[in-house]
C-alpha cells in the first residue's frame, strides 16, 4: 500500500487484564484518536465495514475481540447485521427513557451469544434493568477518587458485571481500579491509541440502492440480486468479504454472487447493503470498475462461446483479476480476503488453469497485443465477446447512473 493512498480507516486503543494484558481493542472512528468517548452514531455504520471488509482476518488484531460502539437506535430498530460474536464486544451509551426497551432486545441479544458492554454514567434506578442484562459495565475513572471508585464497583458487582475502568490518567489511579476489583482497565496512560490506516473503498450509491429496492420484493431471487451485485466490482468485494467473516461459518468456497447471496441470506444482505449505501461517498473509481466489468463479462462470454465449464466463475475471475488495484495490495492479499474456489483463485493469483490463460488471452486482446495470443484462437469467439462486453458494461453503468 502506498504511503499517498494510505488512509485513517479506524483508532484502535488496547483493553488490559489486571496483569496488563491486552485482552481486547476498542475500535473507534477515524476522527477518534483524541477522543476516547463512546463514537458519534453516524460513525458506526463505517466502523463497523471497517471491521468487516478491511482489516486482515489474519492480524495479530484479531485474536482479541473488538469492542464497537453501536447506537441503541440500530439496536432498538433491528437494523443490526450479524456480527461475529467471538469477535466483537458490542458498547452501548442508553438515554434513559429507553432503557426498558432496549433491555429487552439486549437480552436476546446475549441470548444470541453476544457480549455487551454499558457505558454507566450515573447509578439510578433506570440503569438496573440493563446492569441485569449485560456483562460489561464500562465508568469513566478519570474524575472519580479511591473511594467513589470503590464505591462504584461495590454497587456494579452486585449485579454481575464485570467493571471496566476508562480514562485511566495514572500509576496509582490503576492501583485504585484494581484494588476496587475492576476486571478490565483502559486509557491513555496505559497505552496510547494506535491509528490503523488501509484505503477505503466505497460502493456506487445508485447500485446500492437499486438494490436495496429489489430486495423490497417479496419473491426476490438470488439470481436477480447477483445481476444488480455484479454490475459493481466494490459492492461485489464487500459483499464477498462479509461472507468470508467469522460470523459466517462457510463449509465451501463461494463460486458466483448468487451462492453468497444463498449464504448469506436476503436479510443479512439488506442490512449489509443499507449499511454500505449509508456510508459511501462520491468519489468512484469509475475507469477501474469500468475495465474490470469489461474484463469479467468478456471472460465469461469466451468461456460460454467456447464451451467451458462454470462461465460465471469466469466472470468472477476477470473482474477480480485487476482489484487489488483498487485497494493498492497484492492479488495474492486479495484472495487471502475473499471467499473464492481454488480455480478462481489459482487464475487471479498465477495466472493458473483455463481461467487464468483466459483473463490473460482477454487482457491481450484488450490491449492489441496479437503476438500474445495462442495462434489457434477464435478470432471470431473473442471479437464477439469483446464488443458485447463494451455494450453490456456501457448498459450497466448507465443503468446505474439512471434514476
Amino acid at each position: 500500500m502506498t504511503a499517498a493512498n494510505s488512509q485513517v480507516l479506524l483508532v484502535r486503543q488496547p483493553i488490559f487484564d489486571h496483569e496488563q494484558r491486552v485482552v481486547g481493542y476498542e475500535l473507534l472512528g477515524s476522527g477518534a484518536a483524541s477522543d476516547l468517548n463512546l463514537m458519534a452514531e453516524d460513525d458506526s455504520g463505517e466502523l463497523i465495514l471497517s471491521v468487516y471488509t478491511t482489516l486482515s482476518e489474519h492480524g495479530e488484531e484479531k485474536r482479541v475481540p473488538g469492542f464497537v460502539t453501536i447506537p441503541e437506535s440500530m439496536i432498538l430498530n433491528d437494523q443490526l447485521p450479524q456480527l461475529p460474536a467471538r469477535q466483537v464486544v458490542m458498547q452501548v451509551h442508553s438515554a434513559e427513557a429507553t432503557r426498558p426497551q432496549l433491555a429487552e432486545r439486549v437480552r436476546s441479544l446475549v441470548a444470541d451469544g453476544y457480549r455487551i458492554a454499558i457505558q454507566v454514567d450515573r447509578l439510578t434506578k433506570s440503569i438496573v434493568p440493563l446492569l441485569d442484562a449485560v456483562q460489561i459495565a464500562r465508568v469513566d475513572v478519570s474524575t472519580k477518587d479511591a473511594a467513589e471508585i470503590a464505591k462504584w464497583v461495590k454497587v456494579l458487582r452486585g449485579h454481575k458485571v464485570a467493571v471496566m475502568a476508562v480514562q485511566i490518567a495514572s500509576m496509582d489511579q490503576l492501583g485504585e481500579c484494581i484494588e476496587a476489583g475492576c476486571k478490565l482497565f483502559e486509557g491513555s496512560f496505559l497505552s496510547k491509541p494506535k491509528v490503523v490506516k488501509g484505503r477505503k473503498i466505497n460502493a456506487n450509491e445508485v447500485a446500492l440502492m437499486q438494490l436495496i429496492q429489489s430486495l423490497q420484493k417479496p419473491n426476490v431471487k438470488p439470481e436477480e440480486i447477483e445481476q444488480l451485485v455484479m454490475r459493481d466490482p466494490v459492492l461485489t468485494y464487500k459483499l464477498l468479504r462479509i461472507v468470508n467473516s467469522a460470523a459466517y461459518s462457510l463449509v465451501r468456497k463461494v463460486e458466483s454472487i448468487a451462492e453468497a447471496v444463498v449464504m448469506l441470506g436476503m436479510e443479512q444482505v439488506k442490512k449489509w447493503a443499507t449499511l454500505i449505501a449509508a456510508t459511501s461517498h462520491q468519489e468512484k473509481p469509475e475507469e477501474l470498475s469500468r475495465a474490470l466489468l469489461i474484463r469479467g463479462r468478456m471472460c465469461e462470454l469466451i468461456a460460454e462461446g467456447l464451451k467451458y465449464p462454470n462461465p460465471s466463475g469466469f466472470f468472477m475471475a476477470g473482474m477480480m483479476s485487476g482489484f487489488h488495484l483498487m485497494l493498492d495490495i497484492t492479488p495474492e492479499e486479495l484472495m487471502d480476503q475473499i471467499p473464492l474456489g481454488e480455480d478462481i483463485q489459482q487464475a487471479v493469483r498465477d495466472r493458473a488453469g483455463l481461467m487464468g490463460e483466459t483473463i490473460t488471452h482477454a487482457i491481450a486482446y484488450e490491449a492489441g497485443d496479437w503476438d500474445q495470443l495462442p495462434a489457434d484462437f477464435d478470432s471470431n469467439v473473442f471479437e464477439s465477446a469483446y464488443r458485447q462486453s463494451l455494450q453490456w458494461t456501457k448498459e450497466a453503468m448507465l443503468a446505474m447512473h439512471e434514476g
